[in-house]
């Protein structure tokens, strides 16, 4: 017998809402302690430096040449 504004049924599914989200918590957590070791690596790490800066800026060394491929429009 069910009955009222708090019923078994209620309850089971508030017991699912609460695991997911501590699952989506611990996800997002994982997330932000990712980043976070991303930063430090990008503030200290010279090799991550150097990646970042020949990816995204396009920098070469002194003596390296640098090739661009265009595509044809």
């Amino acid at each position: 017998v069910q009955g009222g504004e708090y019923g078994t049924t209620d309850l089971l599914s508030q017991k699912r809402r609460l695991a997911a989200a501590q699952a989506s918590g611990d996800s997002l957590q994982r997330r932000v302690d990712s980043l976070a070791a991303y930063r430090k690596r990008v503030e200290t790490d010279p090799a991550t430096q150097e990646r970042i800066a020949r990816e995204e800026f396009g920098m070469v060394k002194p003596g390296e040449v640098l090739y661009r491929f265009a595509e044809e429009p």
